[in-house]
């Protein structure tokens, strides 16, 4: 027997449900201080792309998938 619940709620529904704690303040933070380290210069472009091959989980593959999103953006960005 099979048998599918489908359930429809938002994802903060669907933390609170689960009991996970809310992150929202600390990612808001780390968010911020990135800014703040692009706006001082602190982060230079090499430093960035570094940063994302080690986020991307399959290497550079990976890149290569982000590189094309991120011209996707610029393209439509700029019609």
């Amino acid at each position: 027997m099979k048998i599918n619940v489908e359930v429809d709620c938002t994802p903060e529904e669907a933390r609170r449900a689960m009991g996970l704690p809310d992150f929202t303040p600390v990612h808001d933070r780390y968010i911020q201080m990135m800014i703040d380290s692009i706006d001082k210069g602190g982060i230079n472009p090499e430093l960035l792309e570094n940063m994302m091959k080690s986020w991307t989980p399959m290497g550079e593959a990976g890149m290569n998938f982000w590189r094309g999103m991120f011209d996707m953006g610029k393209r439509s960005g700029s019609e």
